[in-house]
């Protein structure tokens, strides 16, 4: 992957934007109103890159559906940070198959982190037929020439070429939830943890100019966007590589002086580049979250050497204490890495003595899963599946009490919280460190900032009702 950022042209994408309009106007000669589904795994990432292809879909005159059956086109936004992923993908993609012979004319495509490992592209060119394209997250902002060549009668086509990482600002993005925004400031990156294939399928760091970001904020908080989430692999090497000189720390505090009623968070950070800086901005806000999700991976130092990481145990320890210092309200998630190549169970109970001592909101676990292509797949690794597995059990469990026993911690307070949605008979809403709160009342409440009185909780959430 080469290096060196391109920011694509406002005539590259004005060109883009005339595909749109042939596109529509295929659609308009044919009498048809077409419709798409666009299925995403995956990250936070993946989901704006999603936002941006609805966004370019709708001028082209697509409405959605829930499901492929009976959509013109489908788009797969794909996830390879694990084994499960892929197969899972693999899978629904080969069901699409019988999708498509009852609706020949339908289109299929696939993107994301997945098509931009040259062996899986490989496999769907020879093995999945009935897909009509593919393009790698390096080519999202060209996918209206890509789909007009398709509709046009071209053959299939696979845009995967090794490109540098590049900028396309201005990108129409069609939200879920227009009071809930994902914003990348930044793409790619630049660590390399020997484990994961993130820097290989989506290239090296490259930061969008501050300006570009805080018009794209100004805009949703007109808009009425309540909750603003920045993005990025890694949100603390925000800056490097620009004109002017900006980090992180920085850009979140300019954010955060925006006028208007709304709540301001981010992820992910790497702990390497966390700085007593940042956690200083996070306190003397109040419009950013106090939440942060600082993923640990490993509490064993052998290991996170392995991980190439960057940093120590102790290292971390100091970080979160530092950043509850001058948080005393900070909500913590993390990721945890359980059977890493050569871990063994004595190095695993590290991970659960800094678990124990940090005592994580949340923990998103996983069991490790080789990804061809990066230096953890060919280590040994003589531990047994059973072993991890037995550790993996043990980790998620314990997880599971202390989070448990934080939410009960809320029972009986009153928290503001973001109503952003309904599940069932219940409405929900978020506090600022993100935990999920169920609560009964009207639609008209959505979107909707509201003090909230936790009357119960269990593993996972907390319920409520409005307070008087």
């Amino acid at each position: 992957m080469e290096q060196k950022t391109t920011v694509i042209s406002e005539a590259a994408l004005a060109r883009q934007q005339s595909f749109l309009a042939l596109i529509r106007q295929y659609w308009q000669s044919r009498g048809v109103t077409p419709a798409a589904f666009v299925d995403t795994y995956g990250c936070q990432q993946n989901e704006a890159d999603s936002e941006r292809i609805r966004g370019m879909l709708a001028q082209a005159g697509y409405g959605f559906l829930p499901s492929a059956e009976g959509a013109e086109l489908v788009v797969i936004n794909t996830c390879a940070i694990r084994e499960h992923a892929e197969q899972r993908v693999l899978g629904n993609v080969g069901a699409l198959v019988h999708v498509k012979r009852r609706h020949p004319e339908q289109k299929i495509f696939l993107c994301g982190c997945m098509m931009g490992e040259p062996h899986v592209v490989e496999r769907i060119r020879t093995s999945y037929r009935h897909v009509d394209g593919v393009f790698s997250p390096h080519h999202l902002w060209a996918f209206p020439e890509q789909l007009y060549g398709i509709l046009s009668g071209g053959a299939r086509s696979f845009v995967t070429e090794d490109v540098p990482g590049s900028i396309a600002e201005g990108i129409a993005q069609l939200r879920d939830n227009p009071k809930k925004a994902w914003v990348s400031v930044m793409y790619g990156c630049n660590n390399f943890c020997s484990y994961c294939i993130v820097p290989y399928v989506r290239g090296r760091e490259r930061s969008r100019r501050p300006e570009d970001i805080l018009a794209e904020v100004r805009a949703l908080i007109s808009g009425g966007c309540r909750d603003i989430t920045l993005l990025g692999q890694n949100v603390n090497s925000y800056g490097k590589g620009l004109d002017a000189p900006i980090d992180f720390s920085d850009l979140l505090a300019q954010v955060a002086e925006l006028p208007g009623d709304f709540l301001v968070r981010f992820m992910t950070s790497h702990p390497k580049d966390a700085t007593r800086k940042l956690f200083d901005v996070m306190a003397s806000h109040e419009k950013i979250a106090k939440h942060i999700h600082l993923p640990f991976q490993s509490g064993n130092d052998r290991v996170l050497a392995a991980m190439n990481r960057g940093y120590t145990a102790a290292q971390y320890r100091a970080l979160v204490d530092y950043a509850r210092s001058v948080m005393p309200d900070l909500v913590l998630t993390s990721d945890v890495i359980v059977g890493f190549p050569g871990e063994t169970t004595a190095e695993f109970e590290d991970t659960l003595k800094l678990m124990e001592a940090v005592r994580y909101d949340a923990l998103f676990t996983f069991l490790f899963s080789p990804r061809s292509g990066t230096p953890a797949a060919t280590m040994p690794d003589p531990v047994s599946k059973e072993e991890k597995q037995q550790n993996f059990d043990r980790l998620v469990a314990r997880q599971n009490e202390i989070s448990a026993a934080l939410r009960r911690q809320d029972v009986g307070k009153t928290l503001r919280c973001l109503i952003d949605g309904r599940d069932g008979e219940l409405l929900t809403a978020r506090t600022a460190g993100g935990r999920l709160v169920r609560l009964p009342g009207e639609d008209a409440l959505i979107g909707e900032y509201c003090s909230i009185f936790i009357t119960d909780a269990n593993t996972w959430s907390l319920l409520g009702t409005v307070a008087e």
